[in-house]
């Protein structure tokens, strides 16, 4: 098959995927933002919202994970245009997310306390806790959100989930100098502060994102007049089958990621700090890849509910195939400036922590070398997983998930991760790894499927 066969669907591609890019790029750059403010605050400071991130991570992972299962029911149901199982699909949806957005919230508030069972610096997990109590509230707006976020991609409107979180960023920018400095007349909160504008920015974006699909003529039927508490059991059982798997294959993911944030404090609060600043610039990049991924749900739910078999596989290997470039040259200049990214985020003019930050730059720029080499396996995974849930195929990639990071990439991460082997490095070769295998595994998975639903065609 001609190249031109891929390379023709790019412009479409890129427009549908580019909104949700710029979205999912402001989920990130609020904590780009949050950790560029706090490290003027000092590496403590950077290393307190690193580890009480990694409890937000871990949460946000199950809700994001669980809401996507949204997207691919819309999408089959605008291709075959059913407008009562979309809004079934979408109102149900939305009561699952926001009771998960509310448990979540829980879970996170209570397991403050383990932070001192995981031998983390003292002065670090004193600092974070604070600020976790606050952020933790931020889950129920966020998890709210990513049932409109969802639905809108669904549609194909990947548009107004990009404009409300362009408005949230921007109070969050504003609120967060603000308060953690004591600007524009409000008291002087530190990373607390960073707290308040995380939390307040996420409710704006809730609000702003149902304003603007409940006065759109193609969505404001579903977003509006919903009974909200007449449910259908199998609705929720269905949503709920397709979630929970999509959830867990997040979590995984995430939970390693995590897992890093955790190993790099065995380490200490510069190791984990300059933990916190790789894995900020390489989830920035990873995010682009996460729009490709839902444009390839979306799609590929589309071409499903067409059942045009031929057409899913052609137009889901055009995605992979952007997906490719954008990596490489994403992984081009993190090796070109791996030296020069980490000095974004401490105070150069800092005499006082001067030694702290220079180590934690000469940690971060050696982590921001594996980043790059990861970057193509990384976007890989994320594009085939969009694609499988396109297909709602969800339960057997769950499982490839868990083998390839913990099976596979965490038990590296923790051999490797020790300060008599590689230390930092060790535990980033562990990520390397566990993304290599996934992008494989979940190739593999891929093309199984849809060769079988070509041939059961003819």
């Amino acid at each position: 098959m001609k190249i031109s066969n891929y390379t023709k669907e790019f412009k479409y591609n890129w427009q549908l995927a580019a909104p949700v890019m710029l979205g999912m790029l402001g989920h990130t750059f609020v904590s780009f933002v949050d950790n560029i403010m706090v490290g003027q605050l000092g590496t403590a400071q950077l290393a307190a919202v690193s580890l009480g991130n990694s409890f937000m991570f871990i949460a946000m992972s199950l809700g994001i994970g669980f809401s996507t299962a949204i997207t691919p029911l819309i999408a089959e149901a605008d291709g075959e245009q059913n407008f009562i199982n979309g809004k079934s699909s979408f109102k149900h949806g939305l009561f699952l997310c926001t009771v998960l957005g509310i448990l979540l919230f829980l879970l996170v508030f209570f397991a403050k306390p383990v932070m001192y069972l995981m031998k983390q610096p003292l002065d670090v997990v004193e600092l974070a806790i604070p600020y976790l109590d606050l952020v933790a509230v931020s889950l129920i707006p966020l998890i709210v959100f990513q049932a409109f976020k969802q639905f809108s991609d669904g549609l194909s409107m990947t548009k107004y989930p990009m404009y409300a979180t362009i408005l949230a960023n921007i109070i969050n920018v504003i609120l967060n100098y603000a308060f953690i400095f004591g600007k524009l007349g409000m008291p002087e909160m530190g990373i607390v502060g960073a707290a308040y504008g995380t939390l307040i920015s996420r409710v704006v974006m809730v609000a702003h994102i149902w304003y603007l699909l409940s006065n759109n003529d193609k969505s404001k039927n579903y977003v509006t007049k919903i009974k909200f508490f007449i449910l259908d059991k199998l609705m929720l059982k269905k949503i709920i089958d397709l979630g929970m798997p999509s959830a867990m294959q997040m979590f995984f993911e995430v939970a390693i990621f995590t897992a890093a944030i955790w190993l790099s404090g065995l380490l200490g609060k510069n190791p984990q700090a300059a933990n916190q600043i790789a894995l900020n610039l390489s989830s920035m990049t990873f995010m682009v890849a996460t729009g490709l991924s839902v444009a390839a749900m979306v799609r590929v739910g589309n071409q499903k509910g067409l059942k045009k078999y031929l057409e899913l596989r052609r137009i889901a290997h055009s995605i992979f195939f952007l997906g490719i470039i954008l990596a490489t040259v994403f992984a081009i200049l993190f090796l070109v400036f791996h030296t020069q990214l980490p000095k974004l985020y401490l105070d150069h003019n800092d005499v006082e922590n001067a030694i702290d930050n220079r180590e934690v730059m000469q940690i971060a720029s050696k982590l921001l070398l594996v980043a790059a080499v990861f970057q193509i396996s990384d976007s890989i995974q994320v594009l085939v997983l969009g694609a499988l849930r396109g297909l709602q195929d969800v339960k057997v990639p769950m499982v490839l998930v868990f083998i390839s990071y913990w099976v596979v990439g965490f038990p590296i991460s923790w051999f490797l991760g020790k300060n008599e082997a590689f230390a930092s490095m060790g535990v980033w070769f562990g990520l390397l790894a566990g993304l290599t295998v996934a992008a494989i595994l979940l190739y593999i998975r891929f093309h199984f499927l849809t060769k079988k639903l070509i041939l059961s065609n003819n």
